[in-house]
């Protein structure tokens, strides 16, 4: 009471006076007058004049990333605004040498490998094996793209991690004289760096980091498609070690099939491991979503490696993750065996092949109510559009990729038609295709109503308004941070809006989102979460970051 209560339960905006929670359950929604008579001995709080709603639901984010990314260094494009400081971004490919040299002469070790996140090459030019030996020959340096899909070593770091050539023998997506590792090169790497990755001290002060950004945004819900990153047992281990501490929010986790396919096997086998996951590794605040599964279509956004129908502007082409025999073999194995499948898709070409596949699939075994969801979405058409709503597919899309690029991208390979019009959300949203943001952090801030803003105001980093025909009103855009959200991960029973019977997971705002200039909508400010009922005030509700 004594401030707007959004509840996100229904298909428009709906005020409550009053709501009641017992425990971890919300038990009432509705007047003031009915909660004081039914209720007449809870306690009360007053939100004076601040704005409730539901706990956001952050249904794409990877806690491996975010733990080798916040404690190390960052040197990219923009600024990162973190738990312990502003990262300043850099720009020019000599500003972006000097940046590393300098951090590298600081802090880099003799037999440690020393990690630096947030290199692209539109903003920092070219950078390979060689350069990096230029500034340092003997202490071990990995250069992690701003997509997190690729490193560059230099000699150093190839020999602490004691890995060869011939290891990598086949792989076309490892160039070794360049030290540069992309795409399935990179998937291929990752277990190798993994006890590297995994030293227990730093990586849960990165999750300590991590947790300390969910409470600032107002998050109560978080989910990993796509676990694990390089290590399953390491991974689970730390996890649980920070969820120890009870901090106030849930983490759900989809396993990937790209990862257990080579850990377990084969598909067979990775599937059969997945059935196991749910009764031998959740606890109460760690839950293997069942029947789920994530796999990869085509290359990451940011290192412009997404399949296009019409390739790129330069003549370079995109990159697959998964081998499209392979890939076509994990969709039909999983879709026979009534698996929610999300997947990783970014170009125009890379969506294609993922429709073209399911529509083959929905043929030979049809299924009803499959919520086939596509991540991340970065360019489409309309028509696109259109097959992806009568297919029946979801989507679960990052709007912040047109903040981030498209000034850049409408320059540099896509040209200005493609480049305007990434993450077309409003050819979702006019279908009725049901929609979910998310930061796969670490390509964007892990801020819901940032990423919402995005989506509203469709503004770039340089202040360019593009295709403005995309915008989306403010509830649709709150729906894809709370209810939609929770769909995605088909938590929508549980979580995500304000209803009797779902879990009393909360946040106030010291306004509200469908009050303000939408302009102003990413500078609301996170008071307070609530979660399963118990109050939670955050304590620095001024970062946003990413900018």
């Amino acid at each position: 009471m004594g401030g707007d209560i959004v509840t996100m339960d229904g298909n428009s905006l709906e005020m409550a006076e009053a709501i009641v929670t017992q425990d971890d359950e919300i038990v009432f929604v509705g007047a003031l007058a009915g909660a004081e008579k039914e209720f007449p001995n809870s306690k009360k709080h007053n939100l004076k004049g601040n704005t409730l709603m539901p706990g956001f639901v952050e249904p794409h984010v990877h806690p491996s990333l975010a733990a080798t990314m916040l404690p190390n260094e960052i040197i990219a494009p923009y600024d990162w605004v973190l738990p312990t400081g502003t990262k300043k971004g850099v720009s020019g490919h000599d500003a972006y040498i000097d940046a590393i040299t300098k951090s590298i002469t600081e802090n880099a070790k003799d037999g440690e490998m020393y990690f630096i996140w947030g290199y692209h090459q539109l903003w920092h030019g070219e950078l390979s094996r060689d350069m990096i030996n230029t500034i340092t020959k003997d202490k071990p340096v990995g250069i992690i793209h701003r997509s997190f899909h690729e490193i560059y070593l230099n000699d150093a770091a190839i020999e602490l991690l004691g890995i060869t050539e011939n290891d990598f023998k086949g792989n076309s997506q490892v160039e070794w004289d360049k030290g540069h590792f992309y795409e399935g090169g990179w998937l291929a790497l990752v277990p190798k760096m993994a006890p590297i990755m995994l030293e227990p001290t730093r990586y849960m002060e990165g999750l300590g980091m991590m947790t300390q950004l969910i409470q600032q945004n107002g998050i109560t819900t978080v989910a990993e498609p796509g676990f694990p990153s390089a290590d399953f047992d390491g991974e689970i281990a730390l996890l649980k070690k920070e969820m120890a501490k009870e901090p106030p929010y849930d983490v759900y986790l989809i396993p990937s099939g790209t990862q257990l396919f080579g850990m377990k096997g084969g598909n067979e086998e990775a599937m059969a491991f997945m059935e196991t996951l749910s009764d031998t590794y959740n606890t109460d605040n760690i839950h293997f979503l069942p029947k789920q599964v994530k796999l990869f279509s085509d290359g990451a956004i940011y290192s412009q490696l997404m399949q296009m129908k019409d390739d790129y502007t330069d003549g370079h082409h995109g990159e697959w993750m998964t081998p499209l025999d392979l890939f076509q073999e994990q969709i039909s194995m999983y879709w026979d065996n009534d698996y929610k499948i999300h997947v990783h898709s970014n170009g125009d070409k890379g969506i294609q092949q993922v429709l073209d596949f399911l529509e083959l699939d929905q043929k030979r075994n049809a299924r009803k109510n499959h919520r086939f969801t596509l991540h991340h979405m970065g360019y489409y058409t309309d028509d696109m559009a259109q097959e992806i709503k009568e297919l029946g597919v979801e989507a679960s899309v990052n709007p912040y990729y047109l903040w981030a690029l498209a000034d850049k991208y409408s320059e540099n390979g896509l040209g200005k038609e493609r480049g305007e019009n990434l993450v077309r959300i409003n050819s979702l949203v006019k279908r009725d295709i049901p929609v979910s943001f998310h930061s796969d952090f670490s390509m964007a801030p892990m801020e819901p109503l940032t990423i919402a803003w995005t989506a509203i105001n469709r503004v770039t980093s340089e202040k360019n308004s593009f295709s403005q025909d995309q915008k989306i009103p403010v509830f649709e855009a709150m729906k894809a941070i709370t209810i939609d959200a929770a769909r995605t991960l088909n938590l929508e029973k549980q979580i995500g809006s304000i209803a009797e019977g779902k879990r009393a997971n909360l946040v106030i705002l010291n306004e509200s989102p469908f009050s303000v200039d939408p302009m102003e909508i990413k500078n609301i400010k996170v008071l307070a979460t609530i979660f399963e009922g118990g109050f939670n005030i955050v304590k620095s509700n001024n970062l946003k970051g990413g900018k």
